[in-house]
């Protein structure tokens, strides 16, 4: 058995690529129309990783989509915690659950899918301006 990918439906495709592409740091790997079905299907992954891949659904109709949180979340390690939150705060993306330990953070996607981050390896050390960062919503 092999893992393929995660899909995750988005109401605002330009939106979820600014999110996915250019805050988070996926890079798409392939996109296809499917104008008789009316959707949109996009593949990302993670820089030198593409075993590993979300594949955003865009529906042409617009869809309000709930229970978001019942999904669970996304995870990805990261080589510096810190710097990739300050990329994502850069961008306007809101750290839910700053990374106080230095191990872990918490945001969510325009569509409100909990992006979990990891440090990969051993923890940072605990550093400001993140060990004083209340959480913020959910995530």
């Amino acid at each position: 058995m092999k893992y393929l990918h995660t899909m995750v439906r988005v109401t605002d495709l330009a939106a979820s690529l600014r999110f996915y592409c250019d805050a988070l740091g996926l890079r798409e790997l392939s996109r296809k129309d499917h104008p008789q079905g009316r959707y949109t299907l996009v593949f990302l992954a993670a820089p030198g990783d593409d075993s590993a891949q979300v594949e955003l659904t865009y529906n042409w109709e617009r869809e309000n989509y709930t229970g978001g949180r019942n999904f669970g979340h996304l995870a990805y390690a990261v080589d510096d915690l810190y710097a990739t939150c300050r990329r994502l705060q850069d961008h306007g993306v809101v750290i839910n659950r700053p990374p106080r330990d230095g191990h872990m953070a918490f945001v969510r996607s325009p569509d409100a899918i909990s992006i979990e981050l990891l440090q990969r390896g051993e923890p940072l050390p605990p550093a400001e301006p993140w060990k004083s960062m209340p959480n913020v919503g959910s995530w």
